[in-house]
């Protein structure tokens, strides 16, 4: 596929730069394994996209295997991959999706137009100085998981 065409980061210290460092734009921070076939079929979307959200996004793909990394599986609750977690100015960004979790994105998206449409409200909420907005995509194109609870 062509998710060589974004940065790959495997250091807490690089994520904590690009977290840092992008500034007035949304950063598309994409946990997964290289080698999982959803996470390929999702780096596709994003590598497609990232020309045409270049104005107002960034899109890094983050090695959830990383051993350095494992602060932010951790932090962010990353047990489902792919799993991807949006910020703006350092602060991080949520989507109300109808999901019990609005951290993060789980899954793939189901088109480029879909992961654009998601990526668009994120940074006009942002720009209006929303922390949470309400997902663009009808129910239908959202995935939908069964989280099952072990030993509470």
């Amino acid at each position: 596929m062509s998710s060589f065409l974004l940065p790959l980061l495997t250091k807490k210290r690089e994520v904590d730069t690009i977290i840092r460092d992008t500034l007035d734009n949304l950063l598309v921070l994409r946990f997964g394994r290289p080698q999982d076939p959803v996470c390929l079929h999702l780096d596709d979307i994003l590598s497609k996209s990232s020309r045409e959200i270049s104005k107002f996004a960034t899109i890094a793909l983050v090695d959830i295997d990383a051993e350095e990394i494992q602060v932010y599986v951790k932090y962010f609750d990353i047990t489902l991959i792919p799993s991807t977690i949006f910020f703006f100015n350092a602060h991080h960004m949520k989507m109300d999706s109808g999901s019990a979790d609005h951290t993060k994105w789980i899954g793939s998206f189901h088109s480029k137009q879909d992961f654009i449409d998601v990526v668009e409200a994120l940074f006009r909420g942002a720009m209006k100085g929303k922390m949470i907005v309400s997902c663009p995509l009808p129910p239908d194109r959202i995935p939908r998981f069964q989280l099952l609870f072990k030993d509470l």
